[in-house]
């Protein structure tokens, strides 16, 4: 081989020049698309479908293999094994590593606490799913077993409720989905990562979820979050309940809601212990970014910040400096720390092999579905059994005509391979019952035994025919699933981890608040629009407002600088600002445009708005075509501070006008035939649903409307019986003249 010089006299090999040895370079060119085809686009549908994303019985492959060889080893009862062991069998399902068998497992165990019910009864050191230092031990020293919740897991796997297929070298059998007995997908919080997409699913406290369940088999139009209130954490904290956004969740599958830590001052020591801690974080990340905080100088109030998780649960000690004041100092680190943090929802499932994301409702429909054809399948299996048990009977019901004939025939066969067809051809029977009756032992052979037997038969019959009537009545499948959920939830229900906190603004938003100077103010808002806030002390010097020409009052409050403003739109839009958002004005200016100021959509136009103040109370929404919704004012609070809410009240008819309501009152309601009808707002029911059309109180013909509505106090009516509702809803009454409240001028001529 040739080889060249070096500076350094050194001698190297040359390069090899393929064409000096008589070789030819031969280059293929594959194009980008058949490289993706043939070569990623396998490979990410194997990561979706056998591998991240989890299937309608809430489990992904991982999980059911791992759970079923623990089934077939018989660890739902009796004692515990080593970890190992059910790794090391898990492997002729499951063609991965032990370690990431054994990290399977790690998750669904009692010890490490990452599920509100978990499946593997654990003993050992298996970590904490709040600490992300924390290990776990080694397979060989931990031990393992089924926990009694997994019955319901696997109740009817042996009556063909669900497919099986061949393992991976096609040597053994496995379920293709696990029977439950109760949505787990909706119980059991799962996490995964595919190729281009994802998949994380919160858990729901197991109670809320059979009622939930129950309730949509009965209505699939029913309320959900009447039943299923909230997603529950296994690391309890406080949920800082926002309707809108979980209402988001619950129709999309997607969105995110917060979660508070839970604390305590311990006063004699000067001290905070956080005790509960948001499921999406850990209290390494926690415990870093508050010494970071004080590092840096951006909270002065900590001395000493430790970790005291012991063998009593999770504990984060916070040492104060004297003079702190704890509940500041924990709304600062709840804005600043993971202490507060968001979790985040994308209900992602496979469904027949194809993922699909799901709001709640949807996953219930597919749930229920798969569970009937389960149920189903089941009860054709039994009574399958139940029609060849019956079958063997006729055919033992017929020797009992002549038992001493059967006998004979048997003596008199020479070879025992005629047996059967001799007993068939003497009586009348198939093969399989001659069989049966040829296996009777000798003792069996009497009058007796064949008669205790054959009285079987009506009640087998009376039993195969119920069965064929729960196969074809879904009613009757669905009021089954019905009493296995009521059992469920009796037997394995446990109050909820995660308390809901609807009331959170106080603690969440103090210090922001505490910045704003607080005073008192009067606001005055158009008809076109145009809102003033203007001091007492403003208004005591020049009282006498200015509107544009066509323009003049609308509404009016007393309130305080830091209140909020709920403004409505006719869009069904509602837009929340702070008083403090706006500057002091004068009588003598128009005020700031609202549509502007709040950056409405184009041509959109407030039609009315409130001070919410301790969003107590109820707003009544009143409607042209003769409903009205009372809707809780609570359902407007946020625990973010969104400027928006879309969906604030119906769009099935023109708004009116609306009320805020903190004390039920008598309402005239106008319309334009010249009717009034008088009721009291007691007589609706509030909901928490924003875009409810509300009931209807008012009878109207097809070319009239509602026209006004006021309190009763404020119309100039004389005599109000004449126009009051006994029950609703009403045609009302035509005004008189003394009702109107139109006065005609007269000429004195004295």
């Amino acid at each position: 081989m040739a080889r060249k010089k070096t500076g350094g006299g050194a001698k190297v090999p040359a390069a090899v020049d393929p064409a000096a040895m008589g070789l030819r370079a031969e280059v293929l060119e594959q194009p980008i698309t058949e490289t993706l085809e043939t070569n990623y686009m396998p490979y990410a549908m194997s990561v979706i479908v056998s591998r991240a994303i989890p299937e309608i019985d809430g489990f992904k492959p991982s999980h059911r293999k791992l759970l079923y060889t623990m089934y077939q080893m018989r660890l739902l009862s009796g004692p515990r094994t080593k970890s190992a062991n059910v790794v090391g069998q898990t492997m002729k399902l499951n063609p991965h590593g032990d370690a990431a068998i054994y990290d399977t497992m790690v998750r669904l165990s009692r010890g490490y606490g990452a599920l509100l019910h978990p499946l593997v009864d654990s003993k050992g050191n298996f970590g904490k799913v709040y600490s992300r230092d924390m290990a776990w031990a080694a397979s060989r020293y931990t031990e393992v077993r089924l926990d009694p919740i997994c019955a319901e897991l696997f109740r009817d796997i042996d009556q063909d409720a669900v497919d099986f297929v061949d393992n991976y070298d096609g040597k053994m059998k496995e379920p293709a989905l696990l029977p439950t007995t109760f949505p787990n997908v909706l119980v059991s919080a799962n996490q995964g990562i595919a190729v281009g997409m994802a998949s994380n699913l919160c858990g729901f406290n197991l109670g809320e979820v059979c009622d939930a369940t129950i309730a949509y088999l009965k209505d699939p139009e029913c309320d959900l979050m009447e039943t299923l209130k909230a997603p529950d954490l296994p690391t309890g904290g406080q949920l800082l309940y926002d309707q809108a956004a979980l209402s988001d969740i619950y129709r999309t599958g997607r969105g995110s809601f917060k979660v508070r830590s839970k604390w305590r001052y311990v006063k004699e020591e000067n001290l905070i212990e956080v005790y509960e801690i948001p499921y999406s974080t850990t209290i390494e990340a926690i415990k870093e970014k508050i010494i970071e905080l004080v590092k840096t100088g951006k909270t002065r109030e900590i001395s000493d910040v430790r970790d005291e998780s012991d063998l009593s649960g999770l504990k984060l000690t916070i040492d104060l400096k004297r003079g702190t004041d704890p509940d500041k100092l924990m709304s600062k680190l709840f804005r600043s720390t993971p202490l507060l943090d968001s979790q985040s929802c994308n209900f992602n499932i496979l469904i027949a092999g194809m993922p699909r994301v799901m709001g709640v409702r949807e996953i219930l429909e597919e749930w229920t579905a798969w569970r009937m054809d389960s149920v189903r399948r089941r009860t054709y299996f039994t009574m399958n059994r139940k029609k060849e048990k019956l079958h063997l009977l006729l055919g033992l019901r017929r020797i009992l005509l002549d038992i001493d004939r059967a006998i004979q025939i048997i003596r008199d066969t020479e070879e025992d391979s005629e047996v059967v067809p001799n007993l068939m051809i003497g009586f009348g029977i198939d093969q399989t019952q001659a069989e049966y009756v040829a296996d009777i032992r000798l003792r069996n052979i009497n009058k007796e035994y064949i008669l205790r037997r054959t009285q079987e038969v009506d009640e087998l019959q009376a039993e195969i025919a119920d069965l064929e009537d729960l196969v074809s009545s879904p009613k009757r499948i669905k009021k089954q699933i019905t009493q296995e959920l009521t059992q469920v939830k009796k037997k394995y229900a446990v109050p909820r981890h995660t308390e809901i906190v609807y009331d959170h603004q106080t603690q969440t938003e103090a210090d922001p608040e505490d910045e704003t100077p607080d005073y008192p103010v009067h606001l005055f808002l158009s008809h076109e629009g145009y809102l003033k806030k203007i001091t007492p002390q403003s208004l005591r010097m020049a009282s006498d407002q200015k509107y544009k020409d066509g323009d003049g009052p609308f509404l009016q409050w007393e309130a305080n600088n830091r209140d909020e403003l709920l403004v409505f739109t006719d869009r069904q839009q509602c837009y929340k600002t702070r008083l403090s958002d706006f500057d002091d004005a004068k009588a003598s200016v128009l005020g700031d445009y609202l549509p502007t100021k709040l950056a409405m959509d184009q041509e959109e136009r407030p039609l009315w708005a409130c001070i919410p103040g301790d969003y107590s109370g109820n707003l009544l929404f009143f409607f042209d075509n003769g409903k009205v919704a009372r809707v809780e004012l609570s359902a407007y609070q946020t625990q973010t501070r969104r400027k928006k809410l879309t969906g604030a009240y119906s769009d099935k008819a023109p708004l009116v006008t609306a009320f805020l309501v903190r004390e039920d009152f008598e309402a005239a309601v106008y319309t334009t035939e010249g009717r009034c009808m008088v009721f009291h707002t007691s007589a609706l029911n509030p909901k928490t649903t924003r875009t409810t059309q509300g009931v209807n109180i008012m009878t109207l013909k097809p070319k009239y409307r509602v026209e006004k509505v006021l309190p009763l106090d404020q119309t100039a009516i004389v005599n109000p019986s004449r126009y009051r509702a006994r029950s609703l809803p009403v045609n009302g009454a035509l005004l008189k003249e003394e009702d109107r409240g139109e006065t005609q001028m007269t000429l004195n001529l004295s």
